[in-house]
């Protein structure tokens, strides 16, 4: 387990420094991308601390990002009827223009990264990793939690 852990941390270096390769040309970071798809991947608009919570992230880190995202023109706040501070986070469409341009980008770079790989290996992997997940989170549902 302590090797899939180094390995998950090498991997995940590799495709944040791929990602940001990428997407570069349109003034994106990996970080950013992950905040846009986040908010695009919500089915309403949610504040800062829901954005954090739903990737897995620090609160004050996604904050600085969307911060960044608003001067840049790619989000916007709205008032939050359920919290007078806690505003809500939402895609402008320069945000949206941007984002549909860097999926264009993927899909051929995930297409590539998936070549040879067996769908049932990819299933596998994302099954365990989902478990591990769970535990760190303490899921209830998992057999051991942490």
């Amino acid at each position: 387990m302590s090797n899939l852990i180094l390995d998950l941390f090498r991997l995940n270096n590799r495709v944040l420094a791929s990602g940001d390769r990428l997407i570069a040309d349109l003034g994106l970071t990996s970080a950013r991308w992950q905040v846009l798809g986040t908010i695009v991947a919500a089915d309403r608009p949610q504040p800062v601390a829901w954005l954090a919570r739903d990737m897995g992230a620090n609160r004050q880190n996604v904050q600085r990002i969307v911060n960044d995202l608003a001067m840049e023109g790619l989000v916007d706040f709205e008032p939050n009827p359920h919290h007078r501070r806690a505003q809500l986070i939402v895609l402008t469409n320069k945000g949206r223009h941007t984002f549909d341009a860097a999926m264009r980008l993927q899909a051929p770079w995930i297409n590539k990264l998936a070549d040879g790989l067996r769908v049932e290996d990819i299933e596998t992997t994302r099954s365990v990793m989902s478990a591990v997940r769970a535990r760190l989170e303490g899921d209830r549902d998992a057999e051991e939690p942490i």
